[in-house]
């Protein structure tokens, strides 16, 4: 069996993304896997898994907008912007008119200031140790762009103040929702925080076609509200507990799944992945691709000047089998970025 390819991938709450892909290596048997983008342990969704030889490529599989489904918790703010975090602010809850108000204030681009608790990187070290430590990291602001925002549920207190929503996001790369959420807030004069975040799209990859997903399908204020109830309560007894691993039918239907659904990286699935295709014209041609010599429009009798500038380029050998990346830069260059030797 090839394993080299791309898996997608539905993790659990209270999984960390690389504790989820244990059931891709146990399903194929290997050892190198890479994602192409982690969801936080207290998130679900969809992960999309580059296999075997294809970790090179988990890189450049980054660039993607995003869908999200997320249920806010409003009057309080943490530290880590979601439940397991401490709470550091309390405000007042907010009416349904200003919440819908303040999120049709976030549609577009603008600039956002990513939580202390991640994984960004302040002075040579990450942010979250840094603040770990009682060091202070200050982040500075990014342009993000949110394409969609969408109230889709509320759930009210008995003074008809606004306590959980469900919001949907379409996002541009590098948006933080946890950022998102406490901007929201902040927005309707209140305080929030994330008690649930499903991810359900990346780039074309979305999570109905995803090993495991009937698992995590079912996402309301609700089932949301029940999972951080379940893991706050498995932190207290043990707060590594709900991050192991364990194997049992579930587990072994979804590595069933994965044998099932992994995708083999032609033509089409470099295409979902936002990669120009081209194809090296002869042997000899690939030979000189094998030997690093400079990529050139001989070697794929197709004018490489004519792609656009900041192109990624999928290479495949005349038969159609993947064998490299390479890009055209923002200054017009043509870069090599790996070549796998067939």
């Amino acid at each position: 069996m090839n394993t080299d390819g791309i898996v997608l991938l539905a993790k659990k709450v209270g999984l960390t993304s690389f504790t989820a892909l244990t059931d891709v290596k146990r399903a194929l048997g290997i050892i190198k896997v890479g994602h192409t983008g982690t969801l936080d342990s207290f998130a679900q969704g969809l992960l999309v898994v580059c296999t075997g030889r294809l970790t090179k490529l988990a890189g450049y599989i980054t660039a993607f907008d995003k869908d999200y489904r997320a249920v806010i918790k409003f009057g309080q703010e943490t530290d880590t912007l979601e439940y397991t975090g401490k709470v550091t602010r309390t405000a007042p809850l907010p009416t349904e008119e200003e919440l819908i108000k303040a999120v049709e204030q976030f549609t577009g681009t603008y600039d956002q200031v990513p939580p202390v608790f991640s994984s960004i990187h302040v002075d040579g070290k990450r942010a979250s140790e840094l603040v770990r430590k009682g060091q202070e990291a200050e982040i500075p602001p990014r342009k993000v762009t949110i394409y969609k925002a969408q109230i889709s549920e509320i759930q009210k207190n008995q003074d008809g103040k606004v306590l959980y929503a469900r919001i949907d996001f379409s996002v541009s790369k590098g948006t933080y929702i946890r950022s998102l959420a406490r901007d929201i807030a902040n927005a309707c004069g209140s305080a929030a925080f994330l008690a649930g975040l499903y991810r359900t799209k990346v780039g074309t990859f979305t999570i109905e076609d995803a090993a495991g997903y009937e698992s995590v399908k079912d996402f309301t204020i609700q089932t949301a509200i029940q999972n951080m109830e379940k893991e706050l309560e498995a932190m207290k007894k043990n707060s590594l507990t709900y991050q192991k691993y364990s194997f049992d039918e579930e587990r072994k239907e979804i590595q069933a799944q994965i044998l099932k659904c992994i995708k083999a990286f032609d033509t089409k699935t470099s295409s979902l992945c936002g990669f120009t295709n081209l194809k090296l014209k002869d042997e000899s041609a690939r030979q000189d691709y094998y030997n690093g010599k400079p990529i050139r429009s001989a070697l794929f009798g197709t004018d490489l000047h004519a792609l656009p500038n900041e192109s990624l380029c999928a290479v495949f050998t005349p038969d159609n089998v993947f064998t490299g990346l390479f890009e055209k830069n923002a200054q017009g260059r043509l870069h090599n970025l790996f070549v796998i030797i067939l």
